[in-house]
């Protein structure tokens, strides 16, 4: 079997769970190689995202490292059998591959839960707003380069929209609906256009007041995206830094625990609604 050139972060993530169960049960990649009559090459491929595994392989490897949670197995099998082909895969070669990881990641989430402070989450972006955004970091960017960007981030909103919507909640700091990224009829369409959104029952919003005490966290942008199990869940940080997925447990604790420190300092959801009416109508 060919090796992939881009394997996609949801194949990462699926091989690092799999190094880690070796890992656990004390076992070398060359001791597991054995066990699937491959080398111990093929094994590091596997663990890597590069070459995909069988459902029977990916079985057997778990009773060999005597994986006891069944919940956790048949997600993998899950993340190792799916075919999806989503509408992210028309973007393969126009945008950076972060954009496709992005839109899978949201597409097979149980739930979504995000964190911002200085801009509209892009979940809830409209398309003007959007634009004037990535015009702003990526002066001079070609309109060849700033559309797909710009729809891309449209075609997220899918999966908070439609029959079967993906649970969502975002709490918003005060400062991100008051910054005008562009004017103020781009600024009252995009109060508009949340309020509108969150008039679903699975679309939620919280503000946090600028004049809220004791609240620390304006360095705070996150998203938090519920896995099949728990195990199985993935963080992602805004910070110039590190902002690849977070998925060690020790890390995903700890923005659990920033998630429960953050919605302390939140107005409650219809609070919020009420907040972001007064401020549409200060426009």
């Amino acid at each position: 079997m060919a090796l992939r050139s881009h394997p996609t972060a949801r194949q990462v993530r699926l091989g690092t769970e799999l190094r880690r169960l070796r890992e656990a049960a004390g076992m070398t990649a060359r001791d597991t190689a054995a066990l699937l009559g491959v080398n111990a090459a093929q094994m590091t491929h596997i663990e890597s995202g590069l070459s995909g595994v069988s459902a029977v392989r990916l079985r057997r490897l778990a009773s060999h490292y005597a994986c006891t949670d069944e919940a956790l197995v048949d997600a993998l099998v899950a993340m190792a059998t799916s075919r999806t082909r989503g509408w992210w895969d028309a973007y393969r070669g126009v945008l950076p591959q972060v954009f496709q990881d992005l839109a899978e990641l949201e597409h097979h989430a149980t739930f979504l839960r995000e964190v911002v402070v200085t801009h509209v989450p892009g979940l809830f972006q409209t398309a003007d707003y959007a634009r004037a955004v990535y015009s702003y970091v990526n002066p001079g960017m070609p309109a060849s380069e700033l559309e797909p960007r710009v729809e891309h981030r449209m075609q997220r909103r899918t999966v908070i929209e439609g029959d079967s919507p993906t649970p969502y909640e975002a709490i918003v700091h005060e400062f991100a609906l008051r910054i005008r990224v562009s004017d103020r009829r781009v600024a009252h369409a995009q109060l508009r256009q949340i309020l509108d959104l969150t008039e679903h029952n699975r679309v939620g919003v919280r503000i946090i007041p600028v004049d809220q005490d004791h609240f620390a966290g304006a360095g705070v942008s996150m998203m938090y995206v519920g896995g099949p199990v728990p195990k199985l869940d993935t963080g992602l940080r805004d910070a110039p830094i590190n902002k690849g997925p977070i998925d060690a447990e020790a890390q995903l604790q700890r923005l659990r625990a920033l998630l429960v420190k953050v919605e302390k300092a939140a107005l409650s959801p219809t609070q919020s609604r009420d907040f972001i009416h007064r401020l549409s109508k200060e426009l």
